[in-house]
Parts: C-alpha cells; sequence; structure tokens
C-alpha cells in the first residue's frame, strides 16, 4: 500500500551555553522532568472531584509475550520490553464510593520477537492508539486500592520489522497503517491500583498480531506469508493510570517557572 510519511513527535535540542545560565537551565530542565515523572507515577489520588474527570492513563514499562505457532509447529518467542512511548489519558465517571467507569485514549507500544532458529532472529514492533473502556471497584473515591477491568480497541499505526542473522541487523522497514496486521485489535485488560500510585496491569489481545490475509509478490508469485500462523499476543505493565491530572493551576506555576528561567538565561547571554 501507498507510504504515508510519518510525523515526527518530542524532538527537543539541548545546545550547551557558557556561564551560569546553562547550569541553572540544565538543573531546571531535570528537575522538571523528575517532577513529572513522580507526577505520573506517585501523584495523589484526584480529589473532591465531581462529573467527569480527568487522570494518568496509558501504560509504564511494557513486558510482551506471545504465543507464536508456524504450520501447527511452535515458533521460540523471546520477551519483549519497552519503555517509550507508552501514553495516554482517562476520562473517569464515579457512580459512588465504590464503583466507576472509564475511557480514555492511550499511545502504545507493543510486538513481538522471534527466533525461528538458531541464526535467524525478527523483531516485530508496532505502535498503537487505543480507546479502553473499563470499570474500577474498590475504593475509588479515595485510590487506597481499587481493581479494574475491561476491553479496548486498539488502531494499528505504524509497523516496523528489523531482521537479524547471527546477530547482525541485515534488513529493516516501517510501514504506516501496515496490512500485515489487522487495523483494528481488540483486547480485555484488568489490573489493581494501591496508593500512592502503583499500578499492575494484564491485557491480552483477543486476535492474532499478524493479518493472516496479508499477501505479497515474490519472486513473481503470490503468496501469504501468515496464513499458517497463529499470533497470540498479552503483556504485563506497571502502570500509573488513576493518578491526580491538574490542568489548571500547576500548568500556570509551571509556565511561570519556566518563564523566570527564560528571562534569567537570556539575560545572562547579553
Amino acid at each position: 500500500m501507498k507510504h504515508i510519511h510519518p510525523l515526527y513527535y518530542f524532538f527537543f535540542l539541548l545546545f550547551p551555553l557558557a556561564g551560569k545560565a546553562q547550569d541553572d537551565t540544565t538543573r531546571y530542565r531535570r528537575d522538571s522532568v523528575h517532577f513529572h515523572w513522580k507526577e505520573m507515577a506517585a501523584q495523589h489520588y484526584p480529589s473532591d472531584h465531581k462529573g467527569v474527570y480527568p487522570s494518568w492513563g496509558g501504560d509504564g514499562p511494557l513486558l510482551s509475550f506471545g504465543s507464536i505457532k508456524y504450520d501447527g509447529d511452535h515458533v521460540r518467542n523471546i520477551p519483549r520490553f519497552t519503555f517509550f512511548f507508552n501514553v495516554g489519558t482517562n476520562f473517569n465517571y464515579d457512580i459512588n464510593k465504590n464503583f466507576g467507569v472509564f475511557t480514555g485514549l492511550n499511545l502504545r507500544n507493543i510486538g513481538l520477537i522471534t527466533k525461528d532458529n538458531d541464526s535467524l532472529k525478527l523483531k516485530r514492533r508496532l505502535y498503537t492508539l487505543g480507546i479502553p473502556i473499563g470499570l474500577k471497584v474498590g475504593d475509588v473515591r479515595h485510590g487506597s486500592i481499587f481493581f479494574f477491568a475491561g476491553g479496548e480497541y486498539d488502531l494499528a499505526l505504524n509497523y516496523k520489522e528489523k531482521q537479524f542473522i547471527d546477530g547482525d541487523k541485515r534488513h529493516k522497514f516501517s510501514q504506516w497503517f501496515s496490512d500485515r496486521t489487522p487495523l483494528l485489535l481488540p483486547s480485555v485488560f484488568a489490573g489493581i491500583r494501591v496508593h500512592p500510585g502503583i499500578g499492575l496491569k494484564v491485557q491480552y489481545f483477543l486476535t492474532d498480531f499478524f493479518n493472516k490475509d496479508f499477501h505479497e509478490t515474490v519472486d513473481g508469485l503470490k503468496t501469504y506469508p501468515y496464513a499458517q500462523t497463529q499470533s497470540k499476543m498479552f503483556f504485563v505493565t506497571l502502570s500509573y493510570d488513576f493518578g491526580k491530572v491538574d490542568y489548571g493551576d500547576e500548568f500556570k506555576d509551571e509556565h511561570a517557572r519556566h518563564h523566570h528561567h527564560r528571562r534569567s538565561f537570556q539575560g545572562a547571554n547579553y
């Protein structure tokens, strides 16, 4: 299919400059990154919420496992660990102090690593955009401990494959909205969250990772490389779901601190 050129995000350029301003700016950025990760991983639970309210979503460190069979024979699967980019936001509604519902939007990095034989290893990575719908049961008012479960539909965005022979990378390619995987991947999940923001979640995909109807032409012949392949996948993640998100004063204060440091930086270089 026709390639869609990707849009690249999250590029930050840091230019080293002399003097005190550089030290202040570096220290500020380091403290800011530490602050935001702490907010996601161990933030206070949202309090005094009414109606629909936002919270952190997405996944943290993610460990994927697969069950791969080709023509009925097992293919060795290597667990795949990833950290970037797994981010998201939840939108919650608590019916009472012990029961709530939520949905959201999650960007996720999933994939499989297979070793067909002693020399050949294949790494497949897929970025998806998912919409979960779930339930929360437990202390949803104060967040001391509760369980959550639900289902999710992921839209497959970008597929990448790397081929290694005897440990050397020989071939790689990337495709947006590739036909090698299903466009939509349904899944179910369940997890637990405890104070002050530690969560554990297991998620299982209901369809095969590979699209069995995918075909390509090799040496003039139409082939279906995944027609005889069964490819199930699930992952376990340490999540920071449901931590407090404050789109008001917190970000105003952060903007004020950034403006102050920027003025100090400019003044030191005049």
